[in-house]
């Protein structure tokens, strides 16, 4: 038996969810409702088949975000979450280019290697080349003024911090932005790339070894047997090529405004909401979120 949840904040009715059975009864007859997460938000359907063709199912629903999964372990009890254009909406190397001018060319890079086009480590290198001589202060500046959490990522994780989970931000990124904004929004650890200095500018390298995604993988791994933790206790998001191991190795793999490389890989995307929503993903009402 497999929960199908349905997420589409303030507008979810009866024709929805009576379309969405439809098409679930093609795969089984006995698809039913199951009961409301949050009225006109979510809810969930029960239904017996393969999890990808229930999906296939699903994905007709404009503006819907699906989740499909066994009901078993639905809480998750590790977070994995990269963090550039995923817990903050931002590129953080991007913008902290442009107070070197760079950042159309810096963005043209990261671009090309978040769709798998590029080696990551060769081009986080190449990137970071060209900042030499950049002031340390300009990360500072570059922090308060331009990287800001995308929506719902403080909640998603506070509640799940609050439900007994640890969460753990891995990223490509550095060091200098990570450690903030993991200390900002409550994760409990941080994996990710630390920038080299000649004095107080960049010297144009980055400490090996490098977070790539193999990297993002082990933390993940090493996190969830420390824990002692099934693939199923395990929830991992990210937005890039860079993050499909991990998605891939999480119980519920979720691509966050994913590119085409994540996306098809994915156990699941989330397209239309904030990160709060995965709360509803793991069945947790609004009353108990922590905000």
């Amino acid at each position: 038996m497999a929960i199908a949840t349905l997420i589409a904040a303030g507008r979810l009715d009866d024709r929805l969810i009576d379309r969405a059975l439809g098409a679930l009864r093609e795969i089984d007859p006995k698809a039913a409702f199951s009961g409301w997460i949050d009225e006109g938000d979510a809810v969930d359907l029960r239904v017996i088949g393969d999890t990808q063709a229930i999906r296939w199912a699903l994905d007709a629903l404009d503006g819907v975000d699906v989740f499909v999964q066994p009901e078993e372990n639905r809480f998750k009890r590790l977070l994995v979450a990269d963090m550039d254009s995923t817990i903050v909406g931002q590129e953080c190397l991007d913008e902290l280019a442009d107070f070197a001018g760079l950042k159309r060319e810096i963005a043209e890079i990261t671009e090309r290697a978040m769709q798998g086009k590029l080696d990551f480590k060769a081009a986080l290198r190449e990137r970071v080349a060209l900042l030499s001589g950049l002031d340390e202060e300009a990360i500072g500046r570059c922090l308060a003024e331009r990287v800001v959490p995308n929506p719902g990522a403080a909640t998603l994780v506070r509640t799940m911090r609050v439900g007994g989970a640890r969460a753990i931000l891995v990223t490509g990124g550095f060091v200098s932005f990570a450690d903030p904004i993991a200390k900002m929004l409550g994760f409990s650890a941080v994996r990710a790339n630390r920038l080299l200095f000649d004095g107080r500018q960049l010297s144009g390298s980055v400490e090996d070894p490098i977070v790539d995604a193999q990297a993002k993988l082990d933390a993940l791994i090493e996190a969830r047997e420390e824990l002692g933790l099934a693939r199923e206790d395990v929830l991992a998001i990210g937005d890039g090529a860079n993050d499909r191991l991990m998605v891939q190795e999480a119980g519920l793999g979720v691509g966050y405004r994913a590119k085409p490389a994540l996306a098809e890989v994915a156990d699941a995307r989330l397209d239309h909401h904030g990160l709060d929503a995965l709360l509803w993903a793991q069945g947790i009402r609004r009353r108990d979120w922590v905000v």
